[in-house]
């Protein structure tokens, strides 16, 4: 059966406030995925991939911040305050109810303020500087520069330990030089004194010899020495030591002894052997004159001949012969020479 009212009115999606507002919304929202337009500008929200954001993601953000650079003013900075229009404050839905959106959020996320809510200026800070009010950035500055200090003080006393060591080792080098040079020094003057020593020793040995030795002949002429080679001598070599000088000059014992032969011998001519009291025999050759006999005793200097130029020979001088107990002959003038006498 037809009424006659009018049919009512479907309702409006919006109505009028009492202040003739904008009108809102009072119907049921439930928007799609498709249906939602993201916000841009300034209010752009980022969609999450991932892991939801946690506590401990902020607080190791916080950390992270404040060890590279120290937000170590961010309390004294005014807060700034963010708005929305009322039409879209009002009519924003709950995040966890969005497609796509709750699944990334969970119960931790509600607790990140209360990790938030300990300002930045104060992380990283221990007790005793957050109760005395210690800026963060100032701590980390400090610690920088008594770690800085602490390296510097230990490269300086790395440094001090090497120097000394060093010197050190540089004074024990020219300690041990010094030493060495001193060693030196006292063994060159302990062998120098030795040599004097004995040198001193020689000459004075040599000194009692001379007064005990004499030279055959006191003015001479060396015309012919020990070993020269020629035709002159059966040998082939000169056997003797050959004094010129003149003729009838006397001929002197070079030292006491016994006389064990005297008179002619072949190319010798007038020859007198005088034996000394070690065996050694001195042989006095080309004599014009003997003047002692077998057997006789003779001392030092005493005259036992006279030069001349019997036997084979080219003129007139003294052939003396040295030679030991048992016939060989020997230089005549290294002996003379090592009984002190200088020929």
């Amino acid at each position: 059966m037809a009424s006659n009212q009018p049919a009512p009115e479907a309702p409006s999606p919006f109505s009028t406030d009492s202040y003739g507002g904008a009108e809102r919304s009072v119907g049921e929202w439930n928007p799609t995925e498709d249906s939602i337009r993201p916000v841009r500008g300034r209010h752009r929200v980022a969609k999450q991939r991932g892991l939801a954001r946690s506590s401990t993601v902020l607080g190791v953000g916080v950390i992270a911040a404040v060890g590279a650079g120290g937000m170590a003013t961010a309390q004294d900075k005014a807060p700034v305050s963010i708005s929305l229009p009322d039409s879209i404050a009002d009519n924003l839905p709950d995040a966890k109810s969005l497609p796509g959106v709750g699944a990334f959020m969970s119960d931790e996320a509600e607790a990140a303020p209360v990790a938030a809510a300990a300002p930045l200026t104060t992380a990283g800070l221990t007790r005793a500087e957050a109760e005395q009010g210690t800026d963060a950035g100032e701590a980390l500055r400090a610690r920088i520069l008594q770690q800085a200090e602490q390296q510097q003080a230990s490269a300086d006393a790395e440094a001090k330990a090497a120097a000394e060591k060093a010197a050190a080792e540089k004074a024990a080098e020219e300690a041990k030089k010094q030493q060495d040079e001193a060693e030196a020094d006292a063994a060159a003057k302990k062998k120098a004194a030795e040599e004097a020593a004995k040198k001193k020793a020689e000459e004075e040995r040599l000194a009692k010899l001379a007064a005990s030795f004499s030279l055959p002949a006191s003015s001479y002429t060396i015309s012919s020495t020990y070993g020269q080679s020629g035709a002159m001598w059966s040998s082939g070599q000169h056997t003797g030591l050959d004094f010129a000088g003149s003729a009838g000059s006397p001929l002197k014992a070079v030292h006491s002894g016994t006389i064990t032969s005297a008179g002619w011998s072949g190319s010798y001519g007038y020859r007198t052997v005088l034996q000394l009291d070690d065996g050694t025999e001195i042989w006095y050759a080309h004599q014009s004159s003997i003047d002692v006999s077998v057997g006789q005793k003779v001392t030092t200097g005493e005259t036992i001949g006279r030069m001349g130029a019997t036997g084979n020979v080219t003129g007139v001088h003294l052939h003396l012969e040295v030679r030991t107990a048992g016939g060989s002959a020997m230089d005549p003038m290294a002996w003379l020479t090592s009984k002190g006498l200088s020929v």
